[in-house]
């Protein structure tokens, strides 16, 4: 850890490891260029040095102390930075010195007299600095640490030489055989006069004594090699210590040289002169190299080291043009001539690339609009066009490229609307004419679309709401309003590009971008007054142009001419090609043998309105239509927020108000002339299913109220267009609907009703005289089949086992027509009974609500209607059954048989009576249960109004004629109780009335006395009826019970009447 703390203390230079405050030498930065300076010399010594390879290979070599450091030269020496006190007093001599104020850190040489390591450690020096203040006890004691140390280094050189004893052997062995070699050059040493033992001494002298045996006169070798021809490689002091042999050929060679090359290495000017050149390419390599880099940053598109090379470039050229300014007519220097070729060169060959980027520059500024929102959100930042105008400011421009590029903007809108309209427009009006000129749909193609929205809403499947053919020219329709008018649309453009004008107007957008070089650009980051008021002149007419189109869309006729779509006209560089039809329809092709046909003239309505697909139904027109005045009002009410538009404009205002008012009535127009057709066909979505909802109807009630609901719906949204009313100032624009619009909406539902009414009375009344008619479906047959089957089955019964009254079987063609047309009039009642009950006054309540007003006088007007053509289709269908029983009965009545003496049993043709009901009971109840009080009660009206009228024919009546009579209209009452009337009892006390008034006091007095036995034979028969009329039956419900019409009603006999009744009723 010591260690690693003084290496710290060393590396940063400290005197403390930790330190309160930074040291105020190293603030100074001349220690910084003298350590540069150093470096430079120690370079120019490194070069200088005869043995750099040598001391390359040495400094390679891993140091052998750790912690040791390098020469001036970079070579690696055993004595280390700092080390411990040898006297173990400190852990660091450098340090403890530094602390007594010794400079031991900035002088090596000082320092190394105080390490141990170092060959010139100086012992005195050492103790009078580091032990200064010692005293004799301290240097005994560290005396000890000494002599311990040395010890130890001591035993572990002894380990070492006796653990690797052999390899020193022959280290020395092969020194002394390699020196015998270089020395006698191969001979045999000459022997010694006196052999002696090894000793390191010899071998440690023997070359100095080799070297000087000649002087001493003892050498042995001297005289021999005089003359040897090897003399002149040994390695003593004749021989040049082996270089005599080599030193004459190097001179030849050195000759040699000196006459081929001296000329040319002579040239001293020359050497100056390109002395001068590199240094001029070393001084202003930067500006030399300007015209590549920018080449370089330009195709690499890095704009900032752009702008950075070329301020540089122009500075070095402005700096060059002042100096010759300064110089006037005196000659430069040499120096001086060479910065004015290279700026002059270099200034060249970079303004000419940054004119050829400029007007790259340019061109994209002013092409950036025609890329597409998706292309600029994937591969480039939204603002690249603030990214071009600062290049160019940067760069310096005679023109304002923010001027450039909103006047740019502005032409590119300008066409883009234009274009996008007209040929929008064109493409609309060919689908719209072929359209037209194919085969109209049958009513039960349309109707298939309206019966689906009694299955699912108008949102859920849009393209179920019409044919594909219309829904494509709907959304072609949607497309084109929605391209002019969103907020992903041009307006959003033309909004955008007016808050960037008015970012630029104000200022603030500016803030952002640069000033140039030396605040030259200042100038173009103000737009001047005119140019402020072009602008909002050029906004006012982008808005105008795009309402203009609106509005023709809407309020005008479809076009006339469609030639644009076959001739257009070649696009330029800077047209916009965003808005047209990215990849062309087959259909909008000039095709010479497949013609768009002209404009339709069949007097349809639709002809009139160019935003109304021929063949439309009004659902899928009041989904669509809703959608396009939510843009038409969305849009009318962002275009009216536009600054130059609501502040300066009022012109304009109204003008984007009456679009709004006129684009409405025209969709209201268009709407109410398909919802009245689409009314008169409504009658062919009955199909004679039943409504799983609403159990004894058919789906027809569904479909109508799903039909006028989505109607409605869509046509409040039509009149007031909430979604657009949301946004903030749409109140100005959007005015409310006028009150005749309103009223010619309320006089349109009232007459869909009639006329959607009028269909269901038809469907019932209409006879079936084919299956395959125009309003009977498939299913039909097998209702038809089934219902047959029921009725005659049914109707092939008899009224019990005796047999006393037959009913012939019925199986004949027309009678099954005629049941099924009868099943039909009880579903259109069922229907009309929802309609009344239900259907119609929800449709009320929603008219009501959706455009605040009351249906007062509407409301009495259908109910009145409903009312009417119920008591019509309720005429119609009991009518049948009424001439039945009124038959029945006159010609039970007009028997001779009728009225026996003593009557036991009521007549054949009460049981056929009732029979009939039973039917009728039968086909009301499965058909339409909710009808069936209804109708019998009434059946029982008319057939107590028949008896009454039959028996009043009579003069008068007997016992037996009195009792019968009885017996009769007691049974009718008795068996049809649950169906009874307050008007049914009134005219059965009208029959009893009468049958008093034409009775004797006699046949009064006789029938007092009869009226047990007619209770016991009226119980009689009702027992034996009971499973044949059990239909009748009331059901059972605790105090339901009412008293039936007393039987001596008007007879003056009311306590036997009212026991007959009872006993009758059991």
């Amino acid at each position: 850890m010591a260690d690693f703390d003084r290496n710290v203390l060393e590396f940063y230079q400290l005197s403390t490891p930790y330190p309160s405050e930074w040291p105020a030498e190293k603030n100074d930065k001349s220690d910084e260029s003298d350590s540069e300076q150093e470096q430079k010399k120690q370079k120019i010594n490194r070069r200088k040095s005869r043995y750099q390879a040598l001391e390359r290979a040495v400094s390679n070599r891993a140091s052998i102390v750790q912690g040791s450091e390098k020469s001036a030269n970079g070579v690696s020496n055993l004595v280390q930075k700092d080390e411990p006190d040898p006297l173990g007093t400190s852990d660091s001599v450098v340090r403890s010195l530094r602390q007594l104020g010794v400079p031991v850190q900035d002088d090596i040489r000082l320092r190394n007299r105080f390490l141990l390591s170092s060959t010139s450690f100086s012992p005195a020096l050492f103790l009078s600095q580091m032990h200064a203040t010692a005293d004799t006890q301290s240097l005994l004691s560290g005396l000890d640490v000494l002599s311990r140390s040395i010890d130890q280094k001591s035993e572990s050189l002894k380990v070492l030489v006796e653990s690797h004893f052999e390899r020193f052997v022959r280290a020395k062995a092969t020194i002394d055989n390699v020196y015998k070699e270089m020395k006698y050059r191969g001979a045999e040493p000459p022997s010694s006069s006196r052999a002696r033992a090894h000793s390191r001494h010899t071998s440690k002298s023997s070359f100095r004594n080799s070297s000087g045996g000649a002087a001493l006169g003892t050498n042995p070798l001297a005289s021999p090699l005089a003359n040897d021809s090897r003399k002149k490689n040994a390695l003593i002091k004749e021989s040049d210590y082996g270089v005599m042999g080599i030193k004459t050929p190097l001179l030849d060679v050195a000759a040699k040289a000196e006459d081929v090359w001296g000329p040319a290495l002579g040239g001293r000017d020359k050497e100056e002169n390109l002395k001068t050149v590199s240094t001029s390419l070393d001084r202003y390599k930067e500006y030399i190299e300007a015209s590549s880099n920018i080449a370089d940053s330009i195709k690499r598109k890095d704009y900032e080291a752009l702008v950075d090379e070329y301020v540089r470039a122009r500075r070095f050229a402005d700096e060059t043009r002042r100096l010759v300014e300064d110089l006037g007519s005196t000659p430069p220097s040499e120096t001086q001539t060479y910065q004015i070729l290279l700026a002059a060169r270099m200034w060249y060959d970079v303004e000419e690339q940054i004119q050829l980027f400029k007007r790259d520059v340019w061109r994209k500024l002013t092409s950036l609009h025609t890329v597409s929102k998706a292309e600029a959100m994937a591969g480039q930042p939204q603002d690249q066009h603030m990214e071009l105008i600062g290049l160019l400011l940067e760069l310096g421009v005679d023109d304002n490229p923010i001027w450039v590029w909103l006047l740019s903007r502005y032409d590119y809108l300008k066409g883009k609307i234009s274009s996008t309209g007209e040929r929008a427009k064109v493409e609309i009006e060919v689908l719209r004419r072929r359209l037209a000129s194919g085969e109209k749909p049958a009513p039960q193609m349309m109707v298939t679309h309206l019966r689906n929205l009694g299955r699912q809403s108008v949102e859920s499947k849009v393209n179920g709401l019409d044919s594909p053919d219309v829904i494509e020219l709907w959304e072609k329709m949607l497309s084109f309003l929605s391209s002019l008018l969103s907020a992903q649309g041009i307006l959003g453009e033309v909004v955008e590009f007016w808050q960037t004008v008015e970012g630029f107007i104000d200022g603030k957008a500016q803030k952002s971008l640069p000033t140039g070089y030396n605040g030259e650009s200042r100038d173009h980051h103000r737009l001047s007054q005119q140019g402020t008021v072009d602008l909002q002149k050029g906004t006012t007419e982008l808005v105008d142009m795009l309402r203009a189109h609106v509005f023709e869309f809407f309020a005008g006729a479809p076009p006339e001419d469609i030639s644009l779509l076959f001739s257009p006209l070649p696009p330029s560089p800077g047209t916009p090609m965003s808005g047209l039809t990215p990849t062309r329809d087959p259909r909008f092709n000039f095709d010479a043998n497949n013609l768009p046909p002209p404009s339709p003239r069949k007097g349809e309505t639709w002809e009139k309105f160019a935003f109304w697909p021929p063949t439309s139904n009004s659902v899928s027109g009041v989904h669509y239509l809703s959608k396009m005045l939510t843009l038409v009002g969305s849009g009318a009410s962002e275009m009216a927020s536009v600054a130059p538009v609501s502040q300066g404009d009022v012109k304009q205002v109204e003008l984007l108000r009456n679009l709004v008012g006129a684009a409405r009535e025209r969709c209201v127009n268009a709407l109410c002339a398909a919802w009245n057709k689409d009314a008169e066909n409504i009658k062919y979505v009955e199909d004679w299913k039943r409504s799983k909802e609403m159990g004894d109807v058919t789906r027809m009630p569904t479909s109508f109220a799903s039909f006028e609901g989505a109607l409605l719906s869509g046509m409040q949204k039509i009149l007031y267009i909430p979604e657009a009313m949301a946004k903030s100032g749409a109140g100005d624009i959007i005015p409310a609907p006028p009150t005749k619009l309103l009223q010619t909406v309320r006089s349109q539902y009232v007459t869909t009703l009639y006329k959607a009414l009028s269909g269901m009375v038809e469907n019932a009344e209409r006879a079936v005289k084919k299956a395959d008619d125009e309003w009977t479906t498939d299913v039909d047959m097998s209702m038809r089949s089934g219902d047959d089957r029921a009725s005659l089955n049914v109707g092939s019964g008899t009224v019990d086992p005796g047999d006393r009254v037959g009913f012939p079987q019925i199986a004949s063609k027309d009678h099954a027509n005629i049941q099924l047309q009868n099943v039909r009039m009880l579903l259109t009642l069922g229907n009309l009974h929802a309609l009344r009950t239900k259907v119609v006054p929800n449709l009320n309540g929603q008219f009501e609500n959706a455009f605040s007003v009351k249906l007062t006088d509407e409301s009495k007007t259908i109910k009145d209607v409903l009312g009417q053509i119920d008591a019509r289709l309720f005429q119609t269908y009991t009518r049948p059954s009424l001439d039945s029983l009124r038959k029945i009965i006159r010609a039970g009545l007009a028997d001779p048989k009728w009225a026996p003496p003593k009557p036991t049993e009521v007549k054949p043709y009460v049981y056929e009576a009732l029979l009939t009901l039973v039917l009728v009971h039968t086909q009301v109840s499965t058909t339409a249960p909710s009808m069936t009080h209804q109708v019998l009660s009434y059946l029982l009206e008319q057939i107590s109004r028949e008896l009454l009228d039959c028996l009043k024919a009579r003069p008068k009546f007997d016992l037996g004629a009195l009792m019968q009579a009885t017996l009769d209209v007691e049974f009718f009452a008795q068996t049809l109780s649950q169906y009874t009337t307050e008007r049914a009892s009134g005219i059965q006390g009208e029959v009893y009335s009468m049958l008093d008034s034409k009775t004797d006091n006699q046949a009064r007095a006789r029938l007092q006395d009869e009226l047990p036995g007619m209770r016991e034979v009226l119980k009689k028969l009702r027992e034996q009826s009971r499973s044949e009329f059990a239909c009748f039956k009331r059901p059972r419900r605790a105090g339901s019970a009412a008293p039936s019409q007393s039987l001596s009603q008007g007879q003056g006999q009311g306590q036997g009447g009212q026991t007959l009744e009872r006993t009758a009723t059991g």
